[in-house]
């Protein structure tokens, strides 16, 4: 268009004999360019105007069969792979060397947008393409317009809330300077109908310890929920290593404890899938920290204590518990079940001095009238301990309490001069019905091993009788 101006003002200068110091300013240039522009005009007519590389390809464009390539490789062999990657992809695997801009710049000419594009890029491609969609020549160009907009304004479709409270929970975990400046990890439990939290608890790391104490503010103040549902953590689904461990299978024991209690759990690798839970934390990180700071909030203990007061006032504000009519939950078993429920297990082995180690003390095997009792060295225990800290060990389906054995005496009889009376205390060891017997885990714990790839409802069929019962 500049061109084509300039033609016409010189043309218009030459013809009528004008003002040269007006088309200067006209244009843009010296009076000097103008005589230059004249003297062309006069030599070489309109074509003197063209550009000199006009309709010269660029000798670093990327030709026509190679964009077609990328375009139909991209669509099958790499899809959704981002630009970056993808450029990365071409070079290693198709012998293509094109930068990520290049493959952006061609993507988005044909409406194809990166999984990484920001909401400004979805909101420009989507007005160009209603702009093309309204200037489109015939009704199939216009419907495979209309489906480049869907795509992009629908990559995760909304999907309605649960109908009933407590009938599915979402659980998950966020990394966060939640205060103090450090890092911590905030595990809360968030309702799908009501988009109430209706447990918090922090953490240095993502823990099973850190869920436990989640589901026991669930447990103890709503009841027992329908389904969990939660991320593909080793909390929640068993992953098979290469040395196996008990100790280190963390969803043997989360899941074992939801299979007495009757709980379902469901994992998906897809965050869109429990978005309820992933809005929120957008929510808590941006008001969350500036409430703990305020509160002179420094250390792991103050920031549980004071969490545990503002999901209260949070619930009164973003979700609907209170107007709840239509709850699931189920009546909350005891709190002294749920000590043993909430349990962590580790196998153990006795050693020549007839003790265990566990977390780097020694402890000994006693009775419920605290008389040691000795097993041979290489007896395999099962260590339960009990969300309370209590611990206990089992085996050959009986329950013993764990008590340790201090590395030096704490009272002398020859050089002690306070006498400490000796007392025989009845302790308390749970029943044999308790659910953490060392054979029933093992069992639970070689089926999920066996069947990891089996469903909930495919693992409650008589196939497989050990997930019988609640």
């Amino acid at each position: 268009m500049k061109e084509l101006d300039k033609y016409k003002t010189i043309k218009k200068l030459v013809e009528t004999g004008g003002n040269k110091t007006r088309a200067a300013i006209s244009i843009g240039c010296s009076k000097r360019h103008i005589n230059r522009m004249i003297q062309g005009y006069m030599e070489h007519g309109k074509e003197f105007f063209l550009h000199g590389n006009h309709g010269r390809k660029p000798a670093t464009k990327t030709p026509d069969e190679q964009r077609k390539l990328i375009i139909d490789l991209y669509n099958t062999k790499y899809t959704g792979a981002n630009f970056t990657h993808y450029a990365q992809l071409l070079r290693q695997h198709e012998n293509i060397h094109v930068s990520s801009e290049t493959i952006r710049t061609l993507m988005l000419d044909n409406y194809t947008l990166s999984p990484k594009a920001k909401k400004g890029t979805k909101v420009r491609i989507r007005k160009k393409l209603e702009a093309k969609q309204k200037a489109a020549t015939s009704k199939k160009e216009a419907k495979v317009i209309s489906s480049a907009i869907v795509g992009i304004e629908q990559a995760h479709p909304r999907r309605p809330r649960c109908a009933h409270f407590g009938e599915v929970l979402q659980l998950d975990a966020s990394v966060h300077p939640w205060f103090a400046n450090f890092k911590s990890y905030l595990h809360i439990a968030v309702d799908d109908s009501s988009g109430g939290i209706l447990g918090a608890y922090f953490d240095l790391q993502e823990t099973l310890k850190a869920y436990y104490n989640v589901a026991f503010q669930i447990y103890t103040g709503y009841g027992l929920p329908f389904k969990f549902l939660a991320d593909r953590r080793t909390v929640f689904e068993y992953k098979s290593k290469r040395y196996a461990n008990i100790e280190e299978d963390t969803f043997t024991q989360f899941g074992y404890s939801c299979k007495q209690l009757g709980i379902q759990i469901e994992t998906t690798s897809v965050p869109q899938a429990k978005g309820r839970v992933e809005r929120l934390f957008g929510t808590l990180q941006s008001r969350l920290p500036i409430e703990m700071r305020l509160a002179g909030v420094t250390t792991i203990e103050q920031a549980n204590i004071f969490i545990n007061h503002y999901i209260k006032e949070f619930n009164s504000t973003f979700s609907s518990i209170s107007n709840i009519s239509s709850s699931v939950f189920e009546t909350q078993p005891s709190e002294e079940k749920l000590n043993l429920i909430l349990a962590v297990l580790s196998d153990r082995v006795v050693d020549s001095g007839h003790c265990i180690r566990f977390e780097n003390k020694f402890f000994k095997l006693v009775d419920s009238h605290d008389a040691p009792v000795y097993f041979r060295k290489g007896t395999k225990v099962l260590v339960i301990k009990a969300f309370n800290g209590e611990l206990f060990a089992s085996t050959d389906d009986t329950v013993y309490s764990l008590s340790e054995v201090p590395s030096h005496e704490s009272y002398s009889e020859n050089f002690s001069f306070v006498l400490i009376p000796q007392v025989k205390r009845k302790i308390y060891i749970p029943a044999m019905s308790h659910p953490w017997k060392s054979s029933e885990f093992n069992n639970f714990a070689k089926a999920q091993k066996h069947y990891s790839d089996v469903s909930f409802e495919q693992a409650a069929n008589a196939e497989y009788p050990i997930f019988n019962g609640t």
